[in-house]
C-alpha cells in the first residue's frame, strides 16, 4: 500500500509539473505583446487570401456559400474581389452580409481598444497543452471594459514564437439590435513570424431566425505587390 501510495503521489506530481510553464504566466504574456508588436511592424505589406463562406439558417433549412478574393492593404483595410454565391438569398442577406458588413464596421474602430492586450483583458493561465506537435500555452482572458467588439474567452499561445493560435469565446456586447449572442472561435497559424488567419466559425443567437451558423476558411494567403485596393468589392 505504502509503494502504491508512492506512486500515485509521483504521478500527481508529475501531471501538475507538466501542466506549469517553464516561465511565469506574467512573462508568457509579455512575450506575447512584445510578439504581437513585432508581427505588426512586420505586416506593412498588403496581402490577399482566397476566402470561402459557408452559413446556414438551421430553423429555416436555408444554407448558402459565398467564395472570393480577400485583399487587405497596408493600412490594413480589407474588401473583396470575383464574389461567387450559391444558395438561399435569406443565408445570402441576413447572415453573409452582416458579416461583411460587421468586418467593414469593425474596420472603424481603434484596433489598440480591441487589442486582446493586458491594456483591455485580464489574463489567468489556465495550463498548456500539444496541438501538433507545438505547445501552447492556455490563458483565460477577461475584458476590462464593456466595449463592442471584445470578448470573454481563451487565447491560445504558441510556446515557440508566443503567437496566437487560436481565441475564442463570446461577444459581451451585441453587435447588433437583432442579435442576441455572438461565440466564436478564431484559429490562426503561423507563418513567417506573423499569425495568419486559417479559419473563423460563429454561433449567432439572432432575434428574426434563431441560430445562425457560419464558417470561414482562409486558403492561398500571400503578399500582394500592389496595394490591394483594385477590384474592390
Amino acid at each position: 500500500m505504502k509503494l502504491y501510495a508512492l506512486v500515485l503521489s509521483a504521478f500527481s506530481v508529475a501531471l501538475a509539473a507538466a501542466d506549469q510553464p517553464a516561465i511565469a504566466p506574467d512573462a508568457i504574456v509579455q512575450n506575447y505583446c512584445a510578439a504581437q508588436q513585432q508581427a505588426q511592424a512586420q505586416a506593412g505589406k498588403a496581402s490577399r487570401m482566397d476566402v470561402d463562406i459557408q452559413a446556414s439558417l438551421p430553423g429555416l433549412k436555408q444554407k448558402g456559400r459565398l467564395h472570393g478574393l480577400r485583399k487587405i492593404t497596408k493600412l490594413g483595410r480589407i474588401s473583396y474581389a470575383k464574389l461567387i454565391f450559391e444558395g438561399d438569398n435569406t443565408v445570402k442577406n441576413q447572415v453573409i452580409e452582416r458579416y461583411l458588413t460587421a468586418e467593414a464596421e469593425a474596420q472603424q474602430d481603434q484596433p489598440a481598444t480591441l487589442a486582446v492586450t493586458p491594456a483591455n483583458y485580464k489574463f489567468q493561465y489556465k495550463g498548456q497543452s500539444q496541438v501538433d506537435g507545438r505547445t501552447i500555452h492556455i490563458f483565460q482572458v477577461t475584458p476590462k471594459h464593456k466595449l463592442r467588439g471584445l470578448f470573454k474567452g481563451e487565447v491560445r499561445i504558441d510556446a515557440a514564437t508566443y503567437l496566437p493560435v487560436q481565441e475564442s469565446g463570446y461577444l459581451i456586447k451585441s453587435p447588433s439590435i437583432f442579435v442576441k449572442k455572438v461565440a466564436f472561435v478564431r484559429k490562426f497559424e503561423i507563418r513567417d513570424g506573423v499569425s495568419v488567419p486559417l479559419q473563423v466559425q460563429s454561433t449567432v443567437d439572432t432575434r428574426l431566425f434563431g441560430k445562425a451558423e457560419l464558417t470561414v476558411d482562409f486558403t492561398n494567403f500571400s503578399l500582394d505587390d500592389g496595394d490591394g485596393d483594385s477590384d474592390n468589392r
